[in-house]
């Protein structure tokens, strides 16, 4: 067993100078070098000083408020629902009642999303050029999903891109209103276009 030496005075300025640049690892009351340690420790017959009564609480009173973790992303039904209404008020009740019939109508069914894009610029144009103030745009529901399916999958991508198509431009200075159509015109399977007049 070997035996400590005692630091000399050099060694102990040292020693201080690193120990002032360290983090502690628990926090202890600083002492010097050279003082003895404090007098004995309490005997266990001794009580420990007593606490402060716990004020009343509830668990989890501080935590901070849980968030909705699920947020769904919103269906195009549900942006043309929260769109302004731009049309006449009482024409837009109607619309929605069903009580106005489409002047012309197109049917996307079965075409890919390319050849529906352009059908359907050729249409609204078209529509607008003739003077016709409501036409009928039928996407269809899209397929029905799959319970099978490991990955789920947006159903009717010409449901969900037909609405965008008819808010950017070209067809954006043609389009007035876009509304879900009522259940005797194809409900969630199509779309009332109100047109702008031609100027």
């Amino acid at each position: 067993m070997t035996r400590r030496r005692k630091l000399r005075p050099e060694e102990q300025e040292l020693w201080r100078q690193v120990a002032r640049t360290a983090d502690p690892l628990h926090k202890r009351p600083a002492k010097k070098m050279s003082e003895p340690e404090a007098g004995p420790k309490p005997l266990l017959s001794q009580k420990p000083a007593p606490r402060d009564p716990l004020s009343p609480f509830a668990l989890g009173e501080r935590s901070l408020p849980r968030t909705q973790t699920h947020v769904f992303p919103k269906t195009s039904s549900d942006h043309l629902h929260e769109a302004p209404v731009r049309m006449d008020a009482k024409a837009f009740t109607r619309l929605k009642r069903g009580k106005l019939d489409p002047e012309s109508r197109i049917d996307l069914h079965g075409m890919t999303v390319d050849r529906a894009h352009g059908a359907l610029i050729h249409f609204i144009l078209n529509a607008q050029a003739r003077g016709l103030r409501l036409v009928l745009v039928i996407t269809g529901k899209g397929q029905r999903e799959d319970p099978y399916d490991p990955m789920p999958r947006r159903r009717g991508v010409l449901k969900t891109q037909a609405p965008m198509w008819l808010q950017m431009p070209p067809l954006s200075s043609a389009v007035l209103q876009v509304s879900p159509a009522h259940r005797k015109h194809g409900g969630d399977g199509a779309y009332y276009v109100y047109l702008r007049r031609r100027r």
